[in-house]
């Protein structure tokens, strides 16, 4: 009988005829097999068949075999707990699986079996299995340990195996340039040390501890640009932020202590900007350098650091983001084209926060959606095993800092941080495991923080013990030092006078910048809103002379192809009316709604060659059933993405259904907009308050981002508004929080009232991408997308405008019987329609009021006010109408700048909603009642508007 693998060969016949019954079982259902046979099953493979003589006895062998077997995959799974990752010595806790008496075998049982018995590389050569089970301590229980025994697919699995016990990716099978290491760690230690004593109490975020990090990456960017990758995007909080800046990307020393002397800023910023600036190094690559080779061919590798703040984990769907457009190819029509290896993100986590900030697990969650994916991330989580004060065991539920990943199906590797050939080992499989599955992958890097938080912080308040071991703790390459010298490749002598002479070079620089501070100084910038008596209005400059009208015979030939229907596709019967009637908005009397007009404003852009992106909860469908993008064919399933077979496009079009998550996507979509300048970025809200959940981002990036770091974005954000009944927590987009944030011309605020309004709008913030990148908040409606008095022609569309103000001028004599001008903006200007007190053919006709409607908060269409109030001569008040409470919605932004335009010559009223701690009420009878009041209000005298407040300017 001929056995398929020679470890059968230790099998009775009557135990192979045993377990090929029970491999029977394991292919119906592996999980109802014992783990030590599934094991053997998964490795070996089906047992052979075999007939056993009738006078055969069983054999008891295979329960020596099952043992060791057993062991070797509790090692595999287990032998982290034993690996000793802490460089302070703390001991690992080890686990009762990695003892041979938890399996019910011995030292002189694994002595009599042969190797064969657990297969694999390390099994060459070896005499028996004890020997192959000592290999593997050494492998899986040293100063690296390894998490992949979880991973879903057995390929996975089989290839960290194979990758780890072949030892493949480490020294001496991977060499290493050791005194390229020692002189990298000289200018990593030397830059720390010299900023320690030539700033003593400047905080900088010491890398000391964890200083292989910065040879961890040059070895990554060295196997990424080999492997063809030609972007990389970093994001990291700020410990080690400098010596990165300085070592990765290339930032001039001469910048770094100008900035520590405060006589240096970038330019393009204002002075509110962050020291959490980003920075692009051009990196310079020969291939094959990180192995000592030299002569290589040479590559250029771009390396970007993203800005972040110091929310330490909110940068990663940023970087995310930006990873996506970078790898993105837009200038096709159709799906964009997606080539995933030539970007890499890499991210860099502290120990605190990768477990307690619930950004990353939204942005963990991203990786394998194909909206979002980019080909896998290497996250380096930068282990200080402290937070700011809180130890691990306050700080977190779980054992290791990473183990949230594993619930994503992503692998681990531990490594100690005082050993860099492990350091290295570490960094080239993640590197390898992304290349080979596209998938994210974490490296642990524990090390320690050999000063406080910070370098004002003392953590002997509350951690003497461990810093008194710090203290007294060499640095890495104080370690590595010793065994070069210990092989003979430096003497101490050499190695310190490298030191010292690094520092000297950074103590002359220091004497340089200090002598010509006026290089480095760059003269005060105003800003755009500083000063006068406009202050805070903002510039509308950028808009002015942008075009965004359309010829009337291209667009009716865009209005086909986006109503057109594949032969042989059948659309949802429910649909059949809309597009029918979308087919006939060109003919005579043809009206156009909301999502009609949006459709038609990006096929114009398709067709004028800018790329579009829009992602957000529902929005395929939309969330009130109004955009179908995507229809899905009610008999095969099949969908179809009208605007990725628009004829006329020449460019891509891409739109996803989001994950049930605000704060994460908000920053991909951010990210992207960055890094695709020319694409039309959007992210709709699946109602305007849900925004909320994404306050960080809109705060330290959307904002602020262009005034700290000079960050430009076009994004636009689609915010559903709008008073309608449906309680606090649907009607609010929180307009009022915009406009706070509102300055320095950093973005712009509108509310439009007609499709034609959305759809130059649209058209004019792609403009916008070339001329003056700002993003876009856009209140977009609810009830109006259905309303027949919210409607536009194709005329207005094709040759029409965007209008900060909509105005329904008045004939001059009609104009003179004025005496009340109602501003408002948004639905409520329909509500007011819906009286009949605006119709001069109305009974209810009210020829002293007449109302005007804001479509753009900020910038501040300031002079067009100040024309429609000189329109009307004989006004004696103006009204600022709102739906929101006082306390929310625009009334606070508003009131100031009219007053500044008023003055005291025409009182200004507020009619709204009383102030609020909630923004709305919470049933519709409540709501019918408070609305019916405001908008009765908007005609009557201040005096009678019974429950709704009214301020005269005081």
């Amino acid at each position: 009988m001929k056995l398929s693998h020679p470890v059968w060969q230790q099998f009775s016949p009557l135990n192979l005829a045993y377990l090929a019954e029970l491999y029977e079982v394991y292919q119906r259902s592996p999980q109802q097999v014992p783990t030590a046979f599934r094991e053997l099953f998964e490795r070996f493979g089906a047992p052979p068949v075999a007939v056993p003589a009738p006078t055969e006895k069983v054999a008891v062998g295979y329960t020596q075999i099952a043992g060791a077997v057993s062991l070797a995959r509790a090692i595999r799974a287990y032998g982290h707990r034993a690996a000793q990752l802490d460089p302070l010595g703390t001991p690992p806790p080890g686990d009762p699986a990695l003892l041979p008496e938890t399996h019910g075998i011995t030292e002189e049982d694994l002595r009599a079996l042969p190797a064969e018995v657990l297969g694999g590389v390390l099994s060459r050569d070896a005499p028996d299995a004890w020997t192959v089970i000592e290999r593997m301590r050494a492998v899986y229980q040293g100063t690296l340990g390894y998490e992949f025994e979880h991973l879903e697919r057995a390929e996975e699995r089989h290839w960290w195996e194979e990758a780890v016990e072949s030892r493949r990716y480490a020294p001496p099978q991977e060499p290493i340039d050791e005194m390229g290491l020692l002189r990298r760690l000289t200018e990593v230690g030397a830059l720390e040390r010299f900023l320690h004593r030539a700033f003593p109490g400047h905080i900088r975020f010491s890398l000391e501890g964890l200083g292989m990090m910065i040879p961890m990456l040059d070895e990554l960017i060295g196997a990424a640009a080999e492997a063809g990758t030609r972007y990389i995007m970093l994001g990291m909080a700020h410990r080690g932020r400098l010596n990165v800046l300085a070592h990765i990307l290339g930032k001039p020393y001469e910048q770094i202590i100008a900035e520590f002397l405060g006589v240096y800023q970038s330019p393009g910023v204002s002075y509110s900007g962050s020291s959490d600036e980003g920075w692009t190094g051009d990196v310079k690559y020969h291939l094959g350098a990180r192995r000592a080779f030299r002569g290589g061919e040479q590559v250029s590798v771009e390396v970007y650091l993203a800005p972040n703040p110091s929310h330490l984990e909110w940068v990663n769907p940023v970087v995310e983001g930006m990873t996506r457009a970078c790898g993105e190819r837009r200038d096709q029509p159709g799906a964009p084209e997606q080539y995933e290896r030539i970007a890499l993100a890499v991210l860099i986590h502290g120990d605190a926060a990768f477990p307690a900030q619930g950004i990353v697990a939204e942005t963990l969650n991203l990786y394998r959606l194909p909206g979002y994916r980019t080909g896998g991330t290497i996250h380096l989580i930068a282990n200080n095993q402290i937070g700011f004060t809180t130890l691990p065991q306050h700080g977190r539920s779980t054992e290791y800092a990473s183990d949230l990943a594993k619930g994503f199906d992503l692998p681990v590797i531990h490594v100690n941080a005082d050993d860099p050939e492990a350091c290295l080992t570490a960094v080239r499989l993640a590197h390898a495991y992304r290349e080979r599955f596209l998938k994210d992958v974490i490296i642990d890097l524990v090390g320690y923080r050999r000063w406080g938080h910070n370098e004002n912080d003392e953590p002997t308040f509350t951690q003497p013990e461990m810093y008194a071991r710090i203290a007294q703790h060499p640095t890495v390459r104080e370690l590595w030092v010793r065994r070069l010298v210990q092989k003979g490749l430096v003497t101490q002598e050499e190695a310190d006078r490298m030191l010292q002479e690094a520092m000297e070079r950074l103590h002359a620089l220091r004497r340089k910048v200090a002598q010509e501070v006026d290089v480095h100084l760059r003269l005060p910038l105003a800003g755009l809103e500083a000063g006068g008596e406009r202050g805070g209005v903002g510039s509308l400059d950028a808009e002015a002379g942008i075009d965004t009208t359309v010829d009337l015979a291209l667009l009716q030939r865009l209005n086909t192809e986006i109503t057109h229907i594949p032969e042989g596709f059948h659309v949802h019967p429910k649909l059949q009316r809309p597009f029918a009637r979308r087919r006939e908005a060109f003919a005579a009397d043809g009206k156009i709604d909301w999502a009609h007009a949006e459709a038609l404003a990006f096929a114009s852009l398709l067709a004028e060659g800018v790329p579009i992106r829009l992602t957000g909860q529902d929005v395929t469908r939309g969330t009130f059933s109004q955009r179908h993008l995507v229809l899905h064919d009610v008999e095969t399933g099949r969908q179809y993405s009208i605007l990725q077979h628009l004829p006329s496009a020449r460019a891509s079009f891409e739109v996803w259904d989001s994950p049930l998550s605000e704060a994460a996507v908000l920053g991909f979509e951010y990210g992207y907009s960055v890094q695709a300048p020319d694409a039309l970025v959007l992210w709709e809200a699946q109602y305007g308050d849900f925004a909320n959940s994404a306050q960080v981002i809109i705060d330290q990036f959307i904002v602020s981002g262009r005034s700290k770091w000079g960050q430009r974005s076009g994004l636009v954000l689609l915010l559903p508004h709008g008073y309608e009944g449906q309680g606090p927590e649907h009607s609010s987009a929180r307009l009022e929080r915009f406009l706070q944030l509102a300055a320095e011309n950093n973005i712009i605020v509108a509310n439009c009232t007609t499709p034609a309004q959305y759809f130059h709008i649209l058209r004019r913030q792609a403009k916008l991408l070339r001329v003056d990148p700002r993003p876009l908040v856009l209140l977009t409606p609810k009830s109006l997308l259905r309303h027949p008095m919210a409607v536009s022609t194709p005329q207005e569309l094709a040759l029409g405008r965007f209008h900060h103000l909509l105005h329904e001028k008045r004939p001059a004599r009609e104009a003179k019987r004025v005496r009340r001008l109602v501003l408002c903006s948004g639905k409520v200007y329909y509500d007011l329609l819906a009286t009949g007190r605006l119709q001069p053919d109305s009974p209810q006709y009210a020829p002293d009021v007449a109302v005007v409607r804001l479509e753009q908060f900020y910038p501040f269409p300031a002079e067009e006010v100040e024309a429609v109030l000189a329109h009307y001569p004989q006004l004696r008040e103006v009204v600022w109408l709102q739906e929101e409470p006082r306390n929310m919605g625009a009334w606070t932004f508003v009131a100031p700048r009219l007053r500044d335009i008023l003055g005291t010559a025409i009182p200004l009223y507020y009619v709204g909603r009383t102030r609020m701690a909630s923004p709305s009420e919470g049933t519709q009878e409540w709501h019918q009642q408070a609305q019916a009041q405001l908008v009765a209000a908007a005609f009557e005298a201040v005096e009678t508007a019974d429950g709704i407040e009214a301020l005269q300017k005081s």
